[in-house]
């Protein structure tokens, strides 16, 4: 399944608001690669996970990894959350500003070059 794909299988009102967060984070990221990983639309830069979305019923989830939620904890405050995810309802405006700012976090989190671990292989 395609982005695209996904996104047309839902119905007119959530199909604009994927579009939007989906057209949000192109305009901030436009390098990122697009794909579908865990049956949603996923980002990735540098081969690293950046932010996924998803469509449902009464809301859409967006995921930022713990990380990106944890760093807007305050500003994300006012919706529902699990680790790593928050919960925008169907019946409010998405927060798109935010959304792009925490896109713009994600990829300066993923440019970070962390070191590589070292395995030791035991003496035998």
């Amino acid at each position: 399944m395609t982005v695209d794909e996904y996104i047309n299988s839902f119905p007119d009102s959530i199909r604009a608001r994927l579009n939007q967060i989906r057209a949000t984070i192109i305009e901030n990221v436009p390098e990122a690669e697009e794909s579908i990983a865990y049956r949603m639309p996923a980002y990735k830069t540098n081969g690293k996970p950046l932010v996924y979305f998803a469509g449902f019923k009464n809301h859409i989830g967006f995921y930022a990894t713990p990380t990106g939620h944890a760093h807007f904890a305050e500003d994300l405050i006012k919706y529902k959350q699990g680790k790593g995810s928050v919960q925008f309802p169907l019946d409010k405006p998405l927060p798109l500003d935010l959304i792009a700012r925490i896109v713009k976090f994600r990829v300066e989190e993923n440019s970070i070059k962390r070191p590589k671990k070292i395995k030791i292989k035991p003496n035998h």
